[in-house]
């Protein structure tokens, strides 16, 4: 839990902005030394563990079920873990925010700082998680000697609106958890349901084959368009499709209105309830 001997402002800070910044960064570094502090691999397990998963799971989806070469999926573990880093990234960011602002309640009570802070920190963590879970991506390229083209520069993009999209959502979840506790619980149920109901380890082509209703709804999915997103750029070495494009924007811009607006309308009151 942080706490006002841990973040020392910056008495020279000429601005808000700047104090903010000071903060964020503090606050990211703390995190990252608490994560990794009695491990002997350290940050190797950002790498390491993405690897893991990958393995368990194209060993149960190629083996135990008889889906050969991942159901048809070429480089199926690409395919595996491209989906699974990518989806770590919302659901391990937005858990994290959840609880935010109770995290820093003791500090939210001695030091004068922006509430927003906090929930945009535990997003900016998990960010720098995934980038070194991109080593593990790197890595099941090169044993599969898939030499990345030039659309990967796709990826600030890409990266850009999944965490605008994961940004609102945690100002959102942390906004609705100071006064309704059950949300975080509610939230693990919901995060397992999208787990299943997003293509991270079932075939994409899957979803021709639901019902009409069943198959919009799927489609209209924002993790399904965010790994749609990064599987083009790295699996299928080819440019963004317009539609991906558009509902990757329109959900990033979506769920930052809509959690700003709440976390604003409410913030304060946090005081009363942590």
């Amino acid at each position: 839990m942080p706490d006002s001997s841990t973040i020392r402002t910056n008495s020279h800070a000429g601005s808000d902005v700047e104090k903010d910044i000071f903060i964020l960064r503090q606050l990211v570094t703390k995190d990252f030394k608490i994560k990794y502090r009695r491990s002997r691999l350290g940050v190797a397990w950002s790498v390491l563990n993405p690897l893991l998963m990958m393995i368990v799971m194209a060993i149960v989806f190629t083996t135990m079920f008889a889906q050969a070469e991942g159901g048809g999926i070429p480089n199926y573990p690409l395919y595996l873990i491209l989906g699974n880093v990518t989806f770590s990234l919302m659901s391990d960011s937005t858990s994290q925010a959840l609880m935010s602002i109770f995290s820093a309640s003791a500090l939210l009570k001695k030091v004068r700082v922006h509430r927003f802070v906090f929930p945009v920190q535990k997003v900016l963590f998990s960010l720098v998680n995934f980038g070194f879970s991109l080593i593990a991506v790197a890595l099941v390229m090169l044993w599969f000697r898939i030499i990345p083209t030039w659309h990967v520069v796709w990826l600030p993009v890409c990266l850009l609106l999944l965490v605008a999209f994961c940004m609102g959502l945690g100002l959102l979840l942390s906004a609705l958890t100071v006064f309704f506790r059950d949300i975080m619980h509610l939230w693990s149920v919901v995060l397992t349901a999208w787990t299943y109901f997003t293509p991270i380890f079932w075939r994409v082509d899957f979803i021709q084959t639901m019902p009409h209703a069943l198959r919009v709804l799927m489609y209209a999915n924002p993790m399904y368009n965010y790994l749609t997103f990064m599987r083009q750029i790295f699996l299928y070495q080819a440019n963004p499709a317009p539609i991906t494009l558009v509902m990757c924007t329109g959900w990033a811009v979506f769920a930052l209105l809509i959690g700003y607006t709440v976390f604003h309308r409410t913030e304060h009151r946090f005081i009363l309830y942590i």
